[in-house]
């Protein structure tokens, strides 16, 4: 264990336990006091999971959440928010954020949460071989190509192009590592965006972004790719 974690949190006693927490449990800490500051050492320090405070000066978390994204789906983005604190969990998970942690938390809670998203993200990284993809990071659905590396889906017939988000990217790539199994809300959230769902608001999100996708990916109603199993959850039968 040495991954470095960057530690974005305006609050001075906060960032200084956070930082001795993490340093305790053997990661390397870079730590930003601004939404500025913290997107300025994301460029240049790499680090491989960001705690990132929701309410800060210069630029807020979702801002900086959405400046990340922007060209990097693999880095994990915790949130940080105190207890009470009006925040928006679905457009903090659909700029992209893994995962919520409210303030004040437990010693315990937030060092399994940083492991928990510190594994996906590595098991991610060898999802490529799992999902079936070619050397160039695509897989190919009925007569639609599939680009992981430059989220992006190519329609044959008219050549249509349509960009993925980094959620709807990684949501499609659970998919097609798992053709033909029915997945549930519940599982989807836990593999995608590695947290139990608490509430309703929760696996609507993953409604959002399977229809979203759907539209992406399917242009004759008759030929659904993502299936809904009712009761259950989704299945993905890809086109041959």
């Amino acid at each position: 264990m040495n991954e470095k974690i960057l530690v974005a949190e305006d609050d001075p006693a906060i960032l200084a336990g956070l930082s001795d927490l993490l340093e305790l449990e053997g990661y390397r800490v870079i730590k930003a006091v601004n939404g500025a500051e913290t997107l300025e050492f994301y460029k240049n320090a790499t680090p491989d999971l960001i705690l990132l405070d929701v309410m800060m000066p210069l630029m807020s978390g979702y801002d900086v959440c959405r400046a990340i994204r922007r060209d990097d789906s693999s880095t994990p983005v915790l949130m940080l928010t105190a207890k009470g604190e009006e925040v928006d969990k679905v457009v903090g998970l659909e700029l992209g954020a893994d995962d919520y942690i409210v303030k004040p938390f437990g010693v315990a809670e937030l060092t399994a949460r940083v492991r928990s998203a510190l594994r996906r993200a590595s098991a991610a990284k060898r999802r490529t071989a799992d999902a079936g993809e070619g050397e160039n990071g695509c897989i190919r659905v009925g007569e639609t190509i599939v680009d992981f590396d430059s989220m992006t889906i190519k329609h044959g017939a008219s050549g249509e192009v349509c960009a993925l988000t980094p959620k709807e990217t990684e949501l499609l790539r659970h998919f097609a590592s798992h053709p033909g199994k029915v997945l549930s809300r519940e599982a989807l959230l836990e593999a995608v965006w590695g947290i139990a769902p608490d509430s309703d608001i929760t696996t609507r999100s993953v409604d959002t972004h399977v229809a979203r996708l759907r539209q992406k990916l399917e242009r004759k109603e008759e030929s659904s790719v993502i299936k809904t199993v009712h009761g259950a959850g989704y299945k993905f039968e890809p086109l041959g």
